[in-house]
């Protein structure tokens, strides 16, 4: 069967597969990660698959409805977000007129949260794969296949077919039927390297992340986080609380895969939710990556509740920088949003990573349950204190499915439930929530004005002066960085009323 898996157009360097989609002042964009590793299992099945990144290549709605029309897929999947959902939608809607016997199947973390509501605006979606989709669509496509056909899905029961699929919600007779949850891929060295897709689909220069060298690439090693924040939007809606991990031999035969296929890569990025979240696992991942001499530089997300030990063998096995979500510097905050770390901890793991040196990207989140004007001023305080490599401020962003949607949506605090104002005419992040204490402008007024007392700091400046010198290795990336953001740095954001 012809499979389409479509990352739509929508603004140029859209990133759908980030946790807070967006266009990303520091010029960073994702790769269309989920749509790659369920485009590897479909084409281990099989089926003749394109993947198309519109936002990394800059294509036009005109364009991509050219190529679909062209491929004449009979299953088009479409990669949905909170802020593009209506958009997503008018391109499911124009591929449907073009292409009438396609079978088109919406997913993402937004449809996930929304089955029923989406499936309710517009009649040219005929599913939902909720949750963890990459078996869902090898369920459907082999339902389709054994359905007659596409063309005759109104007028056969065809929808008998689609009961069986775990995890769909699709229409049939005009009523909308939600089949059971599909449960958790358990062993997940049986998905194809995520990366062996790239290299047949994908461009990866299209692909720049501000904290990582260019050109890299990025993988996942587990899945699933046990953790229970309560902002963070893919535990919620796609990938669960259950913690799953790849196997160390099969991460390190996809670091040789890269080294061999991507000679001009620089760095590989572990996309994990927490990938140090497994001591034992760090321990023997280190190992066999010293052992068996592999020297690319690496970076993933961590938690702070990681010994020095453990971070000296993760420097010699090269990881370069580890990237950590501090969110707030009031303690009363953190545990308001159940993140489970306590102030002292992210201090001791800052100061142990400068000292076997590991970079530290910290991320800082404000707005959350119980922030006021002081919790802000000790969050600057303790983010200037800390003295990471970089940082990144940004206002709460609320998203259907996780419980800081819920809180801001029962408290009245949402602004708008017009999921397009959740960014900016530009594509950028906007606020969407105001409380008692904080309107929606304190929050972002804050965030523009932190990261200008962080970032033109002169020592900082010369520190990073002094990097480009040291390590000419990390310049373009610097340089790359530094030219977007402080477009936007010394403009400041701007709200969407």
């Amino acid at each position: 069967m012809k499979v389409l898996l479509l990352n739509p157009p929508f603004f140029p360097k859209f990133s759908r597969a980030q946790r807070s989609p967006a266009v990303i002042k520091s010029g960073t964009l994702y790769y269309p990660i989920w749509l790659a590793y369920a485009t590897g299992v479909l084409e281990k099945e099989g089926h003749c698959v394109k993947l198309i990144d519109a936002p990394a290549e800059g294509l036009s709605r005109e364009m991509v409805l050219k190529l679909a029309k062209d491929f004449a897929p009979r299953l088009v999947v479409i990669d949905t977000s909170t802020p593009s959902i209506h958009s997503d939608i008018e391109v499911a809607e124009e591929i449907k007129r073009e292409i009438p016997d396609c079978f088109i199947t919406l997913v993402g973390t937004h449809v996930s949260a929304l089955p029923e509501e989406t499936l309710r605006q517009n009649t040219s979606i005929d599913a939902i794969a909720r949750g963890e989709y990459d078996f869902t669509l090898k369920d459907l496509a082999s339902a389709l296949n054994a359905g007659m056909g596409v063309l005759q899905y109104a007028h056969t029961n065809l929808g008998d077919n689609l009961k069986s699929v775990a995890g769909l919600s699709f229409r049939n007779n005009g009523k909308i039927i939600h089949n059971i949850d599909r449960p958790y891929i358990k062993n997940l060295d049986d998905l194809p390297f995520v990366s062996s897709v790239y290299k047949r689909h994908l461009k990866i220069e299209n692909y720049f992340y501000s904290i990582t060298k260019y050109p890299q690439i990025t993988i996942m090693t587990s899945r699933g986080c046990p953790y229970q924040c309560s902002f963070c939007v893919y535990p919620q809606t796609i990938h669960g609380h259950t913690y799953r991990r790849r196997s160390v031999p099969n991460v390190i035969e996809e670091f040789k895969f890269i080294r061999k296929e991507f000679p001009q890569v620089k760095e590989i990025f572990i996309e994990d939710d927490t990938f140090t979240l497994d001591k034992k696992y760090c321990i023997e991942f280190s190992e066999r990556m010293i052992s068996e001499g592999i020297n690319i530089p690496w970076t993933a997300n961590s938690r702070v509740d990681i010994k020095a030990e453990t971070l000296r063998l993760l420097k010699d096995a090269n990881c370069r920088l580890l990237c950590i979500g501090v969110e707030s510097g009031d303690q009363t905050i953190l545990n308001n949003i159940r993140k489970g770390i306590t102030l002292e901890q992210i201090k001791e793991f800052v100061e142990n990573a400068k000292m076997v040196g590991i970079l530290v990207h910290a991320c800082f989140m404000v707005g959350n349950r119980g922030e006021t004007k002081e919790t802000l001023k000790k969050t600057l305080v303790f983010a200037m204190a800390l003295k990471p490599d970089t940082v990144q401020f940004f206002p709460l962003m609320v998203y259907p499915g996780t419980d800081a949607y819920t809180w801001a949506k029962n408290n009245g605090y949402l602004q708008t439930q017009d999921y397009s104002k959740w960014i900016t005419d530009e594509g950028l992040h906007n606020c969407v929530i105001s409380t008692p204490e904080l309107s929606s402008n304190d929050l972002v007024q804050f965030c523009d004005d932190a990261r200008q007392s962080f970032y033109l700091r002169p020592r900082y400046i010369l520190s990073k002066i002094a990097q480009i010198v040291m390590h000419p290795s990390e310049s373009k990336r610097i340089l790359k960085t530094a030219f977007i953001f402080f477009k936007y740095l010394f403009r400041g954001s701007q709200l969407i009323p």
